[in-house]
């Protein structure tokens, strides 16, 4: 069986186990593969473990995000600046007193 090398945000069937899986690291300073299960189960392989490892690629599963309790808004950018649509309303140019996330000391 030909070997898979380890591709970020590729998705593998385990074929002994059964197991879906993406790879969500790969450093090759340390030679360690990170991936998580289906179920948020994260596991790391060194690169002669992955090599022994019976594998074949995968398309994501529709409902992947399910275990992480993800929907489509999850995917925007919290750090991006928010644009209103309407940049005539005076209320658009007011700024919050407090931001999310950031702590005055």
């Amino acid at each position: 069986m030909k070997m898979l090398s380890p591709v970020i945000g590729g998705w593998y069937k385990d074929l002994q186990t059964h197991a879906l899986f993406e790879v969500i690291d790969w450093d090759p300073t340390t030679l360690t593969i990170e991936t998580q299960y289906l179920d948020g189960e994260v596991s790391e392989y060194d690169l002669d473990a992955w090599r022994e490892m019976f594998l074949q690629t995968a398309e994501a599963p529709e409902d992947w995000r399910a275990a992480f309790e993800l929907d489509d808004e999850d995917l925007l950018d919290p750090d991006l600046p928010m644009h209103p649509d309407d940049w005539s309303n005076p209320l658009n140019s007011i700024e919050p007193d407090t931001m999310c996330g950031v702590e005055e000391f």
